[in-house]
């Protein structure tokens, strides 16, 4: 179901052939620094690029005999290229070319998340600003606090996806770390020139000290962040489920034509998207954790972190991408009840006025400790009796406590500090 969600260049990045496509780039770009500094003479390096390419069955079969897919990449590359196929991989270890291509990778999947964010602040920014007048109530503790508007809660939505957007173009960077220096990152056999050249030519950095891998904080960095961002969504989708209700029915996430909520009760309308990114936050978050105990290793590298990533790596790009696409969706198609958002303002018979009578009285001299307990009973019980009021205010400025334009008369200052 998942993967009908995820746009094809998601989907593709993580699979073997771009994999492989991936590692022949880096393979590539090594014997071109190899040729240039004179260790591979050009016409090879020529025959080399004309020759070199893969099979994934042959590669497959290979593999089932060797135990090992670099090698078996390798002899399926050698067996196209022929004899110059002794220049390939020289002076390189396996992790040279998978954590160099697997930067590569990080950084296309990167690319889309991004653009998965900005579809999704320009669709919570259309609703705030269409809603931003749109009255409701404030609640805290799950309980009626003071008045805000619709528009005002997405536009905290909003501001959050722009910090994720910064956040996601730094932790890119951060993972865009090539290492081409061998066996255990000393360049015993390879000059660190190349490494310069071929991070060069792909678009990354060279990492600054590695042992046989880029150090894997740099992962775990970037899956913290997914999860963090994954768990925005979860705010969000959590948000609705709650406004969904059916005793607070504000808001609705998308109920298709021909849907069913339920096997047995046929008025059901369940906020079933939103419960399912609730529930895959969860696996990005657990992801991550693996992500964080992959960076402590044995000495310069062992492969304990190799089969975690071939998991967690894919499928949390993949999820994430999957999320912030569902969430674009059920808020642009968000059905918003201002009837009842109107309604449920009254529940509480004036109630959510207390604190502005609290401070109107108190602001007059009054001591706080002895006004509030009289604010505190007279709102239990609505504000229906303000013969108590009208010990320190005038009927004229105990009415204007109730103007609920108080509450809102700084939103839109708010909302221009974000664009909206």
């Amino acid at each position: 179901m998942i993967e009908r969600y995820c746009l094809p260049e998601m989907a593709r990045v993580w699979t073997d052939e771009n994999k492989f496509k991936m590692w022949l780039e880096v393979e590539l770009a090594v014997c071109e620094a190899l040729s240039i500094s004179g260790k591979i003479p050009s016409a090879a390096l020529k025959r080399i690029k004309k020759k070199a390419s893969f099979n994934i069955k042959r590669i497959e079969a290979i593999e089932n005999t060797v135990k090992h897919d670099m090698i078996a990449f390798l002899t399926n590359i050698s067996e196209n290229v022929g004899k110059d196929s002794i220049y390939i991989h020289r002076g390189l270890t396996s992790s040279d070319v998978l954590d160099t291509a697997l930067a590569l990778q990080l950084k296309d999947a990167s690319n889309i998340l991004l653009a998965d964010l900005e579809i999704l602040a320009r669709t919570i920014k259309y609703q705030a600003r269409k809603y931003k007048d749109t009255l409701m109530i404030g609640r805290t503790h799950g309980i009626h606090a003071e008045p805000i508007t619709f528009g005002f809660k997405l536009a905290g939505w909003y501001s959050e996806i722009m910090r994720h957007l910064d956040i996601i173009k730094s932790v890119k960077e951060h993972i865009s770390f090539g290492k081409i220096s061998g066996a255990v990152g000393t360049y015993a056999h390879i000059e660190p020139g190349v490494e310069e050249y071929v991070c060069k030519k792909l678009g990354l950095k060279s990492e600054p000290v590695s042992t046989q891998i880029i150090p894997r904080d740099r992962h775990a960095q970037y899956l913290a962040t997914l999860s963090i961002v994954a768990s925005s969504i979860e705010k969000f989708a959590t948000e609705i489920r709650t406004l969904q209700r059916t005793e607070i029915a504000e808001v609705e996430e998308p109920f298709t034509e021909g849907q069913k909520g339920s096997s047995a009760m046929p008025h059901k309308r369940n906020p079933v998207i939103c419960e399912q990114l609730c529930g895959l936050a969860r696996v990005i978050r657990a992801n991550a954790l693996c992500s964080l105990e992959n960076v402590s290793l044995w000495n310069e590298r062992d492969i304990s972190h190799s089969s975690v990533e071939r998991i967690i790596i894919p499928d949390s790009t993949i999820l994430l991408d999957y999320m912030l696409k569902k969430m674009a969706y059920v808020i642009k198609n968000l059905t918003v009840k201002t009837e009842n958002m109107k309604k449920n303002l009254s529940i509480t018979s004036n109630a959510i006025f207390s604190q502005r009578l609290l401070l109107e009285i108190v602001g007059r001299g009054y001591s706080r400790e002895k006004i509030y307990p009289l604010i505190q009973k007279l709102s239990q019980e609505g504000f229906k009796d303000k013969k108590e009021l009208k010990k320190f205010l005038t009927e004229k400025e105990i009415e204007k406590c109730f103007d609920i334009k108080y509450y809102t008369k700084n939103i839109k200052n708010v909302l221009k500090r974000i664009g909206i």
